[in-house]
């Protein structure tokens, strides 16, 4: 017989599959690090990057000609997998300007 763990199960899991973690390889690492280490440190930078990054997931559209649907747009945050570091960068960037500089950010908002 096999021993039973505390779970309550021997050994794996049927249905959360392997108790073992597989490592998955990301080829954006590279490029999500740079976004997360990239520093601020003039205003000019600040204003590009607030202006060039969007304040929120742009909403998906759905087109229609005579009633049907002839192609629907996913929302552009879940095509991106660079979205949540692209977010991150504003924030650094409007925290930045608000801390650092003194500046109204509410125009970015």
């Amino acid at each position: 017989m096999s021993s039973i763990n505390s779970t309550g199960f021997g050994g794996e899991n049927p249905y959360l599959g392997s108790s073992q973690s597989q490592a998955s390889f990301d080829l954006l690492k590279p490029l999500r690090k740079k976004l997360d280490s990239f520093e601020i440190q003039k205003s000019q930078t600040a204003h590009l990057i607030a202006k060039l990054i969007p304040a929120q997931c742009p909403f998906e559209r759905t087109v229609k000609i005579f009633g049907h649907t002839l192609i629907r747009i996913p929302p552009l945050c879940k095509l991106n997998p660079l979205y949540d570091e692209f977010v991150y960068l504003r924030f650094r960037a409007l925290c930045f300007l608000a801390d650092c500089c003194g500046e109204d950010i509410s125009a970015y908002c």
